[in-house]
């Protein structure tokens, strides 16, 4: 919550602001505290700790600390040795004089440094002017406007992504632009539907991994029949479905069956929600078309990258084709896509493919000391994303693959992980699962974290015994799994080279303090290889 008052005071005075998280890791804080040179920081009290104790490499810019809430009298002491003042909220905020008048700012002034976590290397300082915020801000507007209902003061949007997240950004701004509240989350992934309960959001944006698990969650109770009779449902969920399908918006589609069947849905998101986006990663088709026939609400599958001020493509409300793409270009921005002979990819054939390249206002200005990196990305005034994508015949665009994860075998075939691991992913017997195969080998193999139920299932049925941790390590559930997923796989049509021909079984889920995955859930490769050699 304070961080968002910090980010709005640095905006009303022109200074330039750089989110912390330390999701990236003590060594991330560590690095952009002395590569941004920060001269403040602003944090949770529970965090100055662990500041603290990296406060002695960082000494040469930063000047002081302040809590949002308290400081430990010893804490305080501590870091005013190193020679960094140290204040509460409390304190600060006294500090202050009244300020009539705000100072000027340009277009051009850069707003915010935001470091972007990477699945390689150390983090990259994406600059951002005011000029992008602004063009995310009104571009946002204009798209609602033409295709759904602009935000006013009686929306209220519920922020749980990281401020670090450029995307959160741009909305929170749209919102304080048109008066609308802001509602933050505990900071707790358990908790976030007791978060959505209590604040009753109208407009919700979520990772792939939260809608994965609304719609398991929501699924469960149908199948147990808890929720609503199961027959009803499904005969009023296909009875939508055809309606949408055959041009219905969604509040027309049918407003009977929303009434008795899919109100109970509605209710469990809050009960006033209208408007869900999607982003950070590809959402699987099956649960976008659960979410848009149950929710009562639009949903939209947009595309976008810090570097590219949030989104740059959108899928429009109400326009069932747009399913499974994410949409046609925002007004800001001009895209492109661009031949990857080496793949395959020709941005010229009758269903062009190939790198997604942009140009417009909202992209960034450049990676922070580091022009080398900003002349890898930028050609011609064109910023190469590293995705792949094809456009549709309605002018859409579908991503199909990051250009970094798709690797050969030995055999020569080329191997595009991410489309393997969401079909994979699609077995009710997994939570996650990492594919992995180098041109070494002629085949692939993957980490699967399954489903505690699964395996517990698995394990009544063929009357073994042992606790979750030790059957997964049973050569025998391994195998039960391991086919499981080959038979999901024929099902979504993968080819012989693409199925798995080992699988190891892990209880722990990949998570972010191992430095597996990112904070939006992507999986971190080279660090996954290492751990599991």
């Amino acid at each position: 919550m304070g961080h968002g008052h910090a980010v709005q005071a640095c905006n009303s005075q022109g200074i330039c602001y750089v989110p912390l998280y330390d999701t990236l890791g003590q060594n991330a804080v560590e690095f952009i505290l002395d590569h941004a040179e920060i001269s403040i920081a602003f944090m949770q009290e529970s965090k100055i700790k662990s500041i603290a104790s990296i406060l002695p490499k960082c000494t040469a810019h930063i000047k002081a600390i302040v809590s949002f809430g308290d400081v430990p009298i010893e804490l305080k002491r501590e870091v005013e040795q190193l020679g960094v003042s140290c204040f509460s909220w409390e304190e600060f905020s006294t500090m202050g004089e009244d300020i009539q008048e705000l100072p000027k700012k340009q277009k051009d002034d850069i707003c915010t440094i935001m470091y972007t976590s990477g699945t390689t290397g150390e983090p990259k300082g994406v600059i951002i002017t005011n000029r992008a915020i602004v063009a995310g801000v009104t571009t946002t507007e204009h798209l609602l406007q033409l295709t759904d209902k602009v935000v006013d003061e009686y929306d209220s949007y519920f922020s749980y992504l990281p401020l670090a997240h450029i995307f959160d950004q741009v909305i929170g701004n749209y919102c304080i632009s048109k008066g609308a509240s802001i509602g933050f989350w505990q900071g707790d992934i358990r908790y976030l539907m007791e978060d959505v309960q209590v604040m009753k959001p109208t407009i919700f944006c979520g990772v792939p991994r939260v809608y994965d698990r609304i719609y398991t969650g929501i699924n469960q109770k149908i199948q147990s029949g808890g929720l609503i009779a199961k027959h009803l449902f499904q005969y009023a969920y296909n009875y939508k479905l055809g309606n949408l399908m055959n041009g219905f918006k969604q509040h027309e589609a049918s407003p009977f069956f929303d009434k008795i069947v899919f109100s109970k849905i509605k209710e469990g998101l809050g009960g006033r929600i209208r408007l869900m986006l999607s982003g950070a990663a590809p959402l699987p088709r099956h649960i976008e078309e659960f979410m848009r026939v149950t929710s009562c609400s639009v949903l939209a599958q947009g595309y976008g990258l810090t570097e590219s001020c949030s989104g740059c493509f959108t899928s429009i409300a109400n326009v069932i084709s747009m399913i499974g793409t994410v949409g046609p270009p925002v007004t800001a921005v001009e895209a492109r896509l661009e031949s990857v002979p080496e793949m395959g990819y020709d941005a010229l054939s009758s269903a062009p493919r190939g790198e997604i390249c942009l140009r417009g206002h909202t992209l960034f200005s450049g990676y922070y000391k580091r022009p080398d990196l900003t002349k890898e990305v930028f050609s011609d005034g064109w910023f190469h994303t590293g995705d792949i994508g094809e456009w549709q015949p309605d002018g859409t665009m579908k991503i199909i693959d990051r250009k970094k994860n798709i690797f050969k075998l030995s055999q020569g075939e080329y191997v595009a992980v991410e489309v393997l691991e969401s079909a994979y992913a699609q077995s009710q017997l997994v939570a996650s699962v990492w594919v992995y195969g180098n041109s070494f080998e002629s085949f692939l193999v993957a980490v699967v974290v399954p489903e505690k139920q699964a395996i517990e299932d698995w394990a009544a049925l063929n009357s073994k015994s042992g606790d979750y941790a030790e059957l997964c390590s049973d050569p025998k559930a391994r195998r039960y799994i391991q086919d499981e997923l080959n038979q999901t796989g024929k099902k979504l049509g993968l080819r012989g080279f693409e199925m798995l021909r080992a699988v190891h079984l892990e209880p722990v889920p990949f998570s972010i303090d191992k430095d597996l995955i990112t904070p939006t859930f992507k999986l971190k490769r080279p660090q996954l290889l290492k751990y599991y050699k």
